[in-house]
C-alpha cells in the first residue's frame, strides 16, 4: 500500500496542466506559472519554417527549457499542451490558465516583420471576440503591473545581446488591432502577457538563439522576469 500511494503521488505530479508544487527546490508559496508556448492554434500552425527555424518548434523548445528552470526553483509550473504539434485555441489555452489558478499567463511567441529583438505585450484595453469581452478591469490592472515588472528585468537581462522593442499594448499586434486585446487574454482570469522572443524573420535574430549559450540567455532572461513577479507581488 505504501508504494502505490508513492507511485500514485509521482503520477499526480508528472500529469499536464497539474499545478503543484516542485519537489526540486524549496516551497514558493502558492506562486504558479502558466506557459503557453504559442501554436498551433485556430490563427496558424507556426510551422512555416524561416531562417532554419519554425515557430512552434522554438516556442516548444524554450518553454520546457523554461519548465525545468522554474521547477528546479521551486515555482509551481503548468503547459498548455502536452506536445508540441498538439492543436489548443487560445481560448482553452487561457481557460487551462485560470483553472490552474495561475499568477501568470506567459504566452512565448516569436515575431515577423522588418524589426529585430524582442517585444513584450500586455492586454492595456478589453477586447472582443464573436460578442465576449474581456479581460475584466482586474486582470487589465493586475496585467499591466506583471508585464512592467517582467519586462525591466527580462530586458536588463538581455541587453547588449539583443534589440528591446519595449513593452506594448495587445492591440499594437495583427489580432489585438482588430479586436482590442488578443483572445487569449480575453479570457484569461489571471495576470498575462505575451513575449516575442525574437523576429524569425531576422537573420541575426535566428543565428543568435540558434546557439544554445544564447538559448539559455533567453531562458535566463524569462526566469529573471517571472523572479521579479514573485518578489514584488509575493515576497
Amino acid at each position: 500500500m505504501r508504494s502505490f500511494r508513492l507511485l500514485f503521488w509521482l503520477l499526480i505530479v508528472a500529469v499536464p496542466g497539474n499545478c503543484l508544487r516542485s519537489m526540486a527546490a524549496p516551497a514558493t508559496g502558492n506562486f504558479c506559472v502558466c506557459i503557453d508556448p504559442g501554436h498551433p492554434s485556430e490563427n496558424n500552425d507556426g510551422a512555416k519554417v524561416t531562417n532554419g527555424l519554425s515557430e512552434t518548434s522554438l516556442n516548444w523548445e524554450v518553454a520546457l527549457l523554461l519548465k525545468q528552470r522554474l521547477e528546479s526553483d521551486g515555482i509551481k509550473v503548468v503547459l498548455t499542451k502536452k506536445a508540441e504539434k498538439e492543436f489548443v485555441t487560445n481560448r482553452h489555452r487561457a481557460e487551462i490558465a485560470n483553472s490552474a489558478g495561475a499568477s501568470l499567463f506567459l504566452r512565448l511567441h516569436a515575431d515577423e516583420g522588418e524589426s529585430t529583438g524582442f517585444t513584450v505585450y500586455y492586454p492595456s484595453r478589453r477586447g472582443n471576440w464573436h460578442g465576449i469581452e474581456g479581460p475584466s478591469a482586474e486582470v487589465l490592472a493586475s496585467s499591466k503591473r506583471a508585464a512592467t515588472n517582467f519586462h525591466r528585468a527580462f530586458a536588463a537581462s538581455l541587453s547588449g545581446k539583443l534589440k528591446d522593442n519595449g513593452l506594448r499594448g495587445e492591440e499594437g499586434t495583427l489580432i489585438g488591432g482588430k479586436q482590442g486585446a488578443l483572445t487569449g487574454s480575453i479570457f484569461s482570469e489571471v495576470p498575462t502577457l505575451l513575449v516575442e522572443m525574437i523576429f524569425l524573420t531576422s537573420r541575426h535574430d535566428a543565428e543568435w538563439i540558434k546557439q544554445e549559450s544564447n538559448k539559455r540567455a533567453m531562458v535566463d532572461a524569462l526566469v529573471a522576469g517571472v523572479h521579479a513577479l514573485l518578489e514584488t507581488d509575493h515576497p
